[in-house]
């Protein structure tokens, strides 16, 4: 497989994807696996999720911003890593461009909640496969 047909079919899956699975470091440096819904993507090199901010992953990421996101089509066997880093933003341009209306059953302050934080993912680099071909590349 080429690097531009990876690269295509990589970006149609997290397209379609809904849920990502997104690893963090744990305090004694064990992986933690957690699946996340994708709220937006730009390309393969930038993931927004949102979360709470007291939940036990944001305070991984303000101590290790190293991460990994995982697409995965079971259907057809295939799969993208991305590899990178997350911020952590607690801005209000960032929170209110995911917010999302219900969201304030969780959030009863709105957008500027205190417990409401956003987590932008940047990817370094990338391993695709689909079935027996694997590739990486820059994303």
């Amino acid at each position: 497989m080429q690097e531009e047909e990876a690269r295509r079919k990589a970006l149609a899956l997290v397209e379609r994807s809904e849920i990502a699975l997104v690893g963090s470091n744990g305090e004694d440096g064990h992986p933690w696996i957690k699946a996340m819904l994708k709220m937006e993507t730009e390309g393969l090199k930038t993931v927004w999720f949102s979360t709470n901010t007291s939940s036990r992953r944001v305070a991984q990421f303000l101590r290790d911003a190293r991460a990994s996101v995982y697409f995965v089509d079971f259907s057809d066997w295939m799969g993208l890593m991305l590899r990178g880093e997350i911020e952590v933003l607690s801005d209000s341009e960032s929170r209110k461009r995911l917010w999302r209306d219900g969201y304030e059953r969780y959030y009863p302050l709105g957008a500027d909640d205190p417990d409401y934080t956003v987590l932008r993912f940047s990817a370094a680099n990338a391993n695709y496969y689909h079935q027996l071909d694997n590739l990486s590349f820059a994303p």
